[in-house]
């Protein structure tokens, strides 16, 4: 069935097929891909909702479902007075130029980025970060002003494993830190040396952060997937894979959100003396919880085995590129030189800046501010989704800036992932942190939701717009 209608501007076309699935999904497929191709223009007024249900032969109350969802992923906007009408920023995206034979994107800009492991860039204390650049530059004695200890700044050092002790229960002291331009870095360094000292395999966390299976490999390491379930990493497959490395998220598991179960965490540090091992511990988010008391570092419980690695970027912002690494003695003098090989080291007024920036409380005050931002942030994140999808839906709440939200059997979390970012909302599928390769066990589908830079009215957008491409693509029965 083919409708035109006419509204005091140009025909527009929709078409119904009463057994290709619900007819409101179609009427909202037809009116976005109006707006998205500007045959509907910026401002035009579409329909009252009972002249469009008598023109499409459906019922009124399927054509005020429709509005409301193009209302709510901003397609359209609605005033007492002026009816439902086309939203300036859905209409007014030009198109794209490219070079010659260039691929063209066909997605609108992402307006709603539940990215991973950004955190609220407009809560970066700036401000705070300011005075603490100047006090260093007022402060620093000129003699530092050079080439810094290879290991980075002592002052920093020793701040940031006061840090540690204080709230992680590590027991690492300022000889045992390096400073390093951020996580990665600190892992290129730690990676490599340990292939120097005769480590051939490092196991990895399936799913896990993105790329650290490339980053092993460019060091020389063959890296081994190994499952996580509801408890974290299986230790037991840890040990069959013959690997003397894993590295962990052990707080908040990324991307599952699980916390590393207190048998495994003893059976891990097990693991390790039994195959002359160590444990590489990515300490990414732990300062934020919301649901649970702390969880202590694994450091802590063995700091012969564990290397410590840390940074500021998703606690400040990744654009203060600063981390750490906390390695025991027999690691330390490899990492140390591979930093003095491969890096100049980070910017020392820099490094002086974040260590007066924590020791001052500044760094605190601004965790405590972030921490009740996330935490309301995941209150309208769980809200929303548990009307969207159903409860029990998502993984990973007590902690962390990031949630699972498992799909039903069946339907495929791409699909889902790039309907949505036709309409504007990025969402990375789980499948985005398996292993890369063979080998890999099949997981139910879901998908990675970061809400540390969505603010809560766009929360709520967002899994709007997620449920719209669920229903799409597995209509209800």
């Amino acid at each position: 069935m083919t409708v035109n209608w006419a509204h005091g501007g140009p025909d527009l076309l929709i078409a119904l097929d009463r057994e290709a699935g619900p007819v409101g999904i179609q009427i909202q497929s037809g009116l976005r891909a109006a707006i998205r191709d500007r045959r509907l223009g910026a401002g035009e007024r579409l329909p009252s909702t009972r002249r469009l249900a008598e023109l499409l032969g459906v019922s009124r109350g399927t054509v005020v479902e429709v509005y409301e969802q193009l209302l709510a992923e901003g397609y359209v906007e609605s005033a007492v007075g002026s009816g439902t009408r086309v939203a300036t920023i859905a209409a007014s995206r030009a198109p794209t130029r490219t070079s010659p034979g260039a691929p063209r994107s066909t997605n609108p800009p992402v307006g709603i980025d539940f990215e991973y492991g950004i955190p609220d860039l407009g809560s970066v204390p700036l401000t705070e970060w300011g005075w603490a650049v100047t006090e260093a530059t007022r402060t620093l004695p000129t003699a530092q002003l050079g080439d810094e200890d290879v290991a980075g700044s002592g002052h920093l050092r020793e701040v940031v494993t006061a840090y540690h002790r204080r709230v992680r229960s590590g027991c690492a002291t300022a000889a045992d830190a390096v400073v390093v331009s951020g996580f990665r870095q600190g892992l290129a360094f730690t990676l490599a040396a340990l292939g120097r000292q005769g480590v051939r395999r490092i196991g990895l966390e399936d799913p896990g952060p993105r790329e650290h299976d490339l980053i092993a490999r460019r060091a020389g390491l063959d890296p081994v997937p190994v499952p996580v379930d509801e408890h974290g990493i299986d230790v037991g497959r840890l040990r069959e894979s013959g690997a003397r490395a894993v590295l962990l998220t052990p707080a908040h598991q990324c991307p599952t959100g699980v916390a590393l179960a207190p048998s495994r965490r003893r059976d891990v540090i097990e693991w390790a003396d039994e195959v002359d091992g160590v444990i590489l511990e990515d300490d990414y988010d732990a300062e934020f919880r919301y649901d649970r008391q702390p969880v202590g570092s694994l450091q802590g419980l063995n700091a012969d085995r564990v290397i410590a690695l840390g940074s500021v970027s998703k606690t400040l912002a990744p654009a203060i590129r600063l981390g750490w690494v906390l390695a025991p003695p027999r690691y330390l003098p490899g990492i140390v030189e591979e930093k003095r090989l491969g890096s100049r080291g980070a910017p020392g007024l820099d490094q002086e800046a974040l260590a007066l920036l924590m020791e001052t409380g500044r760094f605190d005050r601004h965790l405590r501010r972030v921490r009740e931002i996330y935490r309301a942030r995941r209150d309208v994140l769980s809200s929303e989704t548990e009307s969207a999808f159903g409860v029990g839906r998502l993984r990973g709440l007590e902690a962390g800036c990031h949630v699972l939200l498992r799909l039903r059997d069946g339907v495929s979390e791409r699909a889902i992932a790039a309907d949505a970012a036709t309409m504007g909302v990025r969402v990375n599928p789980l499948g985005h942190y398996r292993f890369a390769g063979a080998g890999s066990e099949p997981l139910a589908p879901a998908l990675v939701l970061g809400f540390g830079n969505v603010d809560e009215q766009r929360i709520r957008r967002g899994i709007h717009v997620l449920r719209a491409a669920v229903q799409r693509q597995a209509p209800a029965r």
